[in-house]
């Protein structure tokens, strides 16, 4: 089977000021559909960067990525637009729903920026409408963000990555804003998309999340340093069980105290 994405000994030289910052350094990797990858590394490693050419919003300085079998250096501005808009899925650390649009139109809009839009308005919400039921959510498809917590924003936000059919779902931090119960639950989501044959490439600077995958890549001053299966695997199925557990135990402790 070939591999969703290809890259091989890219680079990335930023030449701010006098001295030139290279922050990706002769970086080669293969990933092939239904993997489900951690990027890990300091800040400054060069992880952000990797991520940003995988997601086609930045050119490497020199080396070569092919994504889902096409050579990105060959395309220009617009055609590289539309590759990431039907390729790749994107969810980020700060959600970045729009305030004033409901789940369901936050879902819809990668649909309705294609340039090549060939669904109608019913196909659209009628796709956008099952990813929300994917991530658990289509009872709340009418709630505006600020109705809905952290967490259940972020499925919106997995959700709207999903909309497009992408090969591969981008996700950068995405529960660096939720409290651990919660970055459990939307492990499980990510668990449940990988299970179903979703490609994924999360960065994540917690060992802990990063267990939740299936490979790790490790970076340090812009090369891979480690690139390793996760051996023993946390299953968010099973981690809130624990969860649960431990607040049952916490209610019985405080009950008792009480009384």
């Amino acid at each position: 089977m070939q591999p969703v994405v290809q890259i091989k000994d890219i680079h990335k030289i930023y030449e701010s000021g006098e001295v030139p910052v290279h922050a990706v350094r002769g970086v080669t990797l293969d990933i092939a559909p239904g993997e489900f990858i951690a990027l890990m590394g300091a800040s400054g490693s060069g992880k952000s960067t990797l991520m940003n050419m995988l997601g086609c919003l930045d050119r490497p300085t020199k080396g070569t990525y092919l994504l889902d079998g096409i050579d990105i250096d060959k395309l220009d501005r617009n055609e590289l637009a539309d590759l990431r808009n039907q390729k790749l899925g994107f969810v980020f650390q700060g959600f970045n729903l729009l305030a004033r649009t409901t789940a369901l139109e936050n879902v819809e809009l990668p649909m309705l920026y294609g340039r090549h839009r060939r669904a109608s308005s019913d196909q659209i919400r009628e796709r956008a409408m099952h990813c929300l039921e994917i991530v658990g959510l289509a009872n709340r498809f009418d709630h505006f963000p600020n109705q809905l917590s952290g967490g259940q924003q972020q499925r919106v936000a997995i959700a709207r990555g999903l909309v497009n059919s992408p090969q591969v779902l981008l996700a950068d931090e995405p529960t660096g804003n939720l409290d651990s119960k919660t970055s459990v639950e939307v492990m499980g989501v990510f668990q449940k998309l990988n299970e179903q044959g979703i490609t994924i490439v999360m960065v994540t600077h917690e060992f802990d999340i990063a267990r939740y995958c299936r490979r790790n890549l490790i970076l340090r001053d812009g090369i891979v340093v480690r690139d390793e299966p996760v051996k023993e695997r946390s299953m968010a199925e099973k981690e809130m069980d624990k969860v649960r557990l431990a607040e049952a135990a916490a209610k019985l402790t405080s009950g008792a105290h009480a009384a």
